[in-house]
C-alpha cells in the first residue's frame, strides 16, 4: 500500500499593519555596502544592504542578512563614504536592500534625507521590500516618511514557487518595479516605464 505523502510548502510571513516597527526591532546594523554595482537597479548604483528582516521567504538569497545582528553598526563615515561615492557622476543613484529596509528605518530615512539635500533629484533612490505596495499604504509614519523619498520600489515577499531569473530586478513574478512618484500622485500602482520582463 503506497503512502501518500503531504508536502508543505512554507510561506514568508505575513504581517498586520504596523505589527513589526522598525524602532523595535532595527539595531541600525549594516550587512554589506557595494559601491559601483550595475545589478541592484538601473545603471552603476552604490547599493546598502541593511541588517534585519522578519518575511524569512524561503530561498532568500541573503539569508544571513535576515538577522537583526549581522554586520556592522551603521557609522557615519559610512555615510560619508556612501555620499562621496554617490558624488562621482557616473553614479546613477543609491539602492536600499537587505534584510529589510523599511524595518531599518532610522538608517535609511538618515541617508536619504541627506542624499535629497546634496543632490536633489539628480541621484535616483531605488528600494527592495518584502512588503506589497497597499501593505506599506497602510504602515508606521516612518514607513510612509521613507516610500515618500523613493523613485524605485521592488515590491513583494520572494516566493519560491515563482522564482524567475530571467526577470529584470526581481527574483519572482510576483514582485513589481514600481514608479513611486507617479503611483502617490496617482493613487494607484504605475509599474516602472522601462519593465521589460
Amino acid at each position: 500500500m503506497d503512502k501518500k505523502v503531504k508536502v508543505t510548502i512554507r510561506m514568508p510571513k505575513n504581517p498586520k499593519p504596523k505589527e513589526w516597527l522598525a524602532k523595535d526591532r532595527s539595531l541600525q546594523y549594516i550587512a554589506d555596502y557595494k559601491p559601483f554595482n550595475m545589478v541592484d537597479g538601473e545603471g552603476i548604483r552604490c547599493s546598502l544592504y541593511v541588517s534585519g528582516c522578519l518575511f524569512s521567504c524561503p530561498g532568500c538569497y541573503n539569508k544571513a542578512a535576515q538577522n537583526f545582528h549581522y554586520g556592522t553598526p551603521y557609522t557615519q563615515e559610512l555615510e560619508d563614504q556612501i555620499i562621496a561615492d554617490l558624488s562621482q557622476s557616473y553614479v546613477q543613484g543609491l539602492t536600499l536592500l537587505g534584510g529589510e529596509p523599511f524595518l531599518n528605518t532610522q538608517v535609511c530615512l538618515k541617508l536619504v534625507k541627506r542624499i535629497r539635500k546634496e543632490f536633489g533629484n539628480t541621484k535616483d533612490i531605488w528600494s527592495w521590500t518584502g512588503y506589497l505596495w497597499d501593505e506599506l499604504l497602510l504602515e508606521s509614519v516612518d514607513k510612509l516618511e521613507l516610500l515618500n523619498y523613493l523613485d524605485i520600489l521592488v515590491d513583494g515577499r520572494f516566493m519560491l514557487d515563482k522564482k524567475d531569473l530571467t526577470l529584470q530586478f526581481r527574483g519572482s513574478s510576483n514582485q513589481r518595479i514600481i514608479d513611486v512618484p507617479k503611483s502617490l500622485e496617482q493613487d494607484r500602482v504605475v509599474i516602472w516605464d522601462k519593465l521589460i520582463r
